[in-house]
């Protein structure tokens, strides 16, 4: 049977600052929305942060490989981890509140467990993560408040939007295990490039960007934050979780977005939790150790050392050990 990946304390790390990154990203997105339509917004974002990693792979001495199969491969991964997510998650942002599309993002790790048991071999769903992605994702609702489901359906292309997003990140995450072998730079490099590529005849067709309003010195700031920390940072990041834990636990970075914003709140802002943010934030937290799986093994007794000399005087039969 084969082996599903695993979370250690460096990948845990490795997840917490990621979704640092991608949690800003919702803000920066509400800022930028404010002067530039959403395609233009995407294009922005993947053409800066391509630009950096494409310049810091090749400091690094990093190549792209070649042949149609690696660029039909940038192609279909920055398809469904960029183009269409961000350019979804963007227009429903229009339409809905920042807090509703955090809770719909947090169906990816439900949609990526479900699909990784049907495509792959070694990320099987078992009960433990089952529940344990349930409680995380109950921890999201609660946490950034149970009141914006009472707003559910009343922006419904929108809120399908954000949904289908987070369809979209679920292929994308196992999709891109084809990519383990390669640096993260070079793969996150090269379906942002491929997702720059896409997404310029549209911007040109649709929002044709010589028409609109230039934008301030803050809509800037915005997007190149947005680009070189919350996609080409994020993305490194990404890949390399990937590579070692495996789609599923990659995509748990969904749960820990709202506990980090909440974190970053009281430490930064002197903000006070609310008693209900502090229980959704103990829900998402149970829920990733649930799926994880090591809690239950230490539960169950399987997480404890063999301790020679406890169980007893050796049994000695027939002359052999």
């Amino acid at each position: 049977m084969a082996v599903g990946p695993r979370m250690g304390g460096v990948e845990w790390v490795l997840l917490l600052t990621l979704s640092l990154l991608w949690g800003a990203s919702f803000f920066f997105a509400k800022v930028i929305l404010a002067a530039l339509p959403p395609l233009t917004l995407v294009l922005g974002r993947t053409g800066i942060a391509a630009a950096a990693l494409v310049i810091g792979m090749h400091v690094a001495g990093h190549r792209f490989r070649g042949g149609a199969g690696m660029v039909r491969a940038y192609l279909v991964m920055g398809a469904l981890n960029n183009v269409l997510p961000f350019t979804l998650f963007s227009w429903s942002q229009t339409e809905i509140a920042s807090g509703l599309a955090s809770i719909l993002n947090a169906l990816t790790p439900l949609f990526t467990a479900l699909l990784a048991h049907l495509f792959t071999r070694d990320e099987r769903l078992t009960p433990g993560k089952l529940g344990g992605i349930l409680v995380g994702l109950t921890g999201a609702v609660v946490m950034i408040g149970p009141g914006l489901l009472a707003g559910l359906g009343r922006h419904v292309p929108a809120e399908l939007a954000a949904v289908a997003a987070t369809v979209c990140y679920a292929f994308a995450g196992l999709y891109g295990r084809r990519f383990k072998g390669d640096p993260p730079i070079v793969t996150a490099a090269g379906q942002l490039a491929a997702s720059a590529c896409m997404m310029l005849p549209a911007v040109l067709l649709l929002d044709r960007p010589w028409q609109l309003a230039p934008p301030g010195a803050a809509i800037w700031a915005a997007l190149v934050a947005m680009a070189l920390l919350s996609t080409a940072l994020a993305y490194v990041l990404y890949f390399r979780i990937l590579a070692r834990a495996g789609a599923t636990n990659v995509l748990l970075v969904t749960f820990l977005m709202p506990p980090t914003a909440l974190l970053l709140g009281a430490v930064v802002l002197g903000e006070r939790p609310e008693a209900g943010e502090l229980a959704g934030m103990g829900l998402i937290f149970v829920g990733l150790a649930l799926a994880d799986g090591r809690l239950l093994r230490v539960l169950r007794g399987r997480g404890r050392p063999h301790r020679p000399g406890k169980e007893g005087p050796v049994q000695v039969a027939d002359g052999r050990m």
